[in-house]
């Protein structure tokens, strides 16, 4: 009995062991698959901004620039060296911070990154919020309740969300609840009047201004953000109603369903507990998705609503060929949407042991 008391004890050493090497190798491979796609995003970046058909030499020096000075610059940000060497040179300045400067703003483009990204972040996170509570529960009720009226509202949002352009939604939206019905103010992110009233330290105006207790400027910070975000919040919730009700259909239609019905449990628990459970894993990256969508497409948004975020930021450098600015915004956009993604497969594995 002690022998067979040994072996077991042994046996579960080896399998703790083999689990532990196997949590590290996972590790280690999510941490390669982060750098290997950080890396191919630097690529891309890199390589669109030498062959897009501006010149940043005279974007910097002007027209008018003599051949020398032409020359001097080029050789100053070493344009002359081959391109994998350029490459090398901008990985390195990329894993140290520095993105270059701003022709536009005379900064460098990480603090003004830094400066415009939380008002997008703020915008983004508020629209998804008023998407997640309105989209799912609608996709849910017109899944249960198919071919009803609900379920035709939420086909129609949904038709709505794919086909409607958001300037023009936006536009729209200025001209009734603002131009006409005063319900909201009207662009850009707060009053000249509150301006610098609140001293940043998460960078969500909201947030701030609670936390300062500023509550003329929370008021003033909401009338603003209220319109931009329930305009993005229209076409996610127009998303995610329409994929949690194609999930939830093909749930409803399962054996275990009739199966719990039969069993008589509650209709409230067979719809949440059981069909919802089943579709939340795949919902999360339906959800991220969405985020993603909002945080690097809200551009048009943005330049409507004059909101300071990173879009109106990367329009204006366009608009000037600042290509510091625009290579530099590409990149946080799209580490952004590496990040959301890669956090949305470790979601995976935390809410589904079969990922695992």
């Amino acid at each position: 009995m002690a022998a067979q008391l040994t072996a077991f004890q042994r046996l579960q050493g080896v399998l703790a062991r083999h689990a532990g090497v196997r949590r590290t190798w996972l590790l280690v491979r999510w941490l390669l698959m982060l750098a290997v796609t950080f890396i191919g995003l630097l690529g891309v970046t890199f390589f669109i901004g030498r062959k897009i058909p501006i010149d940043p030499l005279l974007a910097m020096l002007g027209e008018r620039a003599s051949a020398q000075a032409y020359a001097a610059a080029r050789v100053a940000l070493g344009l002359d060296k081959p391109l994998i060497v350029q490459f090398m040179i901008y990985v390195r300045d990329v894993l140290h911070g520095n993105l270059g400067m701003s022709l536009l703003t005379s900064n460098p483009v990480i603090d003004d990154i830094k400066r415009v990204f939380p008002a997008t972040l703020e915008l983004a996170t508020l629209s998804t919020f008023i998407g997640i509570v309105i989209g799912v529960p609608l996709g849910v009720a017109a899944a249960v309740r198919h071919n009803r009226w609900i379920d035709h509202v939420a086909r129609f949002i949904g038709l709505a969300g794919s086909s409607l352009p958001v300037f023009w939604l936006a536009l729209m939206g200025l001209l009734l609840f603002y131009a006409k019905l005063h319900w909201v103010s009207g662009p850009g992110r707060i009053d000249p009047l509150y301006d610098g009233l609140v001293d940043t330290r998460t960078g969500s105006l909201l947030i701030d201004s609670i936390l300062a207790g500023e509550w003329d400027v929370l008021k003033n910070a909401i009338s603003h953000i209220v319109l931009p975000a329930a305009i993005l919040a229209f076409y996610s919730i127009a998303y995610l109603s329409r994929m949690t009700r194609s999930f939830m259909l093909e749930q409803l239609s399962q054996e275990y369903i009739v199966t719990a019905r039969a069993m008589g449990l509650s209709e409230r628990r067979v719809i949440w507990r059981h069909a919802f459970g089943n579709i939340a894993v795949p919902l999360l990256t339906v959800i991220a998705l969405a985020y993603s969508y909002l945080l690097e497409g809200s551009v048009l948004t943005e330049i409507v609503f004059a909101w300071p975020g990173i879009g109106s930021y990367l329009t204006g450098a366009l608009l000037n060929a600042d290509m510091n600015a625009v290579l530099g915004s590409t990149l946080v956009i799209g580490a952004t949407f590496i990040t959301l993604n890669l956090l949305t497969d470790a979601l995976y594995r935390v809410f589904d042991p079969r990922a695992r």
